[in-house]
């Protein structure tokens, strides 16, 4: 992983990131890069908030893996700030290469550095080979979540 960068999304990263959302069941349905217009309206509110952090996992100019960051200041836990990663993909020819568990490391350290006192994530039901990779992380199985379509 000598030759990989984890750098913030561009406009330019789009098509490659819409590509691997879109790349599985579950993103199939959701995501299209028919029209990228939304994508980049999203980019730009994104890169306008300090607590987004969209990253790209990119080797030789090419783009091979993504995952959102949120940081949540909040007042539960004794005022604890927490961190939430999102959209973990993995480009088709990189999956079990390890650059999922050097994303999620990156994560985790940037989390400590805001100052998070817990990372969180989701991950849908069906994706169990998912689970068993962030409980190998040290993730831990704890909620069950709940979405309101608007």
């Amino acid at each position: 992983m000598e030759d990989l960068v984890i750098r913030p999304a561009a406009e330019d990263d789009i098509p490659a990131l819409v590509a691997m959302l879109a790349d599985d069941p579950l993103g199939a349905r959701r995501d299209s890069p028919d029209d990228l217009t939304p994508y980049r309206t999203a980019l730009q509110r994104l890169s306008g908030d300090p607590h987004q952090h969209l990253v790209v996992a990119e080797r030789e100019g090419r783009v091979i893996g993504t995952l959102q960051l949120t940081i949540i200041p909040g007042l539960s836990r004794r005022g604890a700030t927490r961190s939430i990663i999102e959209a973990v993909r993995i480009h088709s020819d990189e999956r079990g290469s390890g650059l999922g568990t050097r994303l999620i490391e990156w994560a985790v350290e940037t989390s400590r550095r805001e100052g998070c006192q817990l990372v969180q994530l989701t991950s849908d039901k069906s994706r169990a080979d998912a689970h068993r990779f962030y409980e190998r992380l040290g993730f831990e199985p704890s909620h069950i979540g709940f979405k309101l379509p608007l």
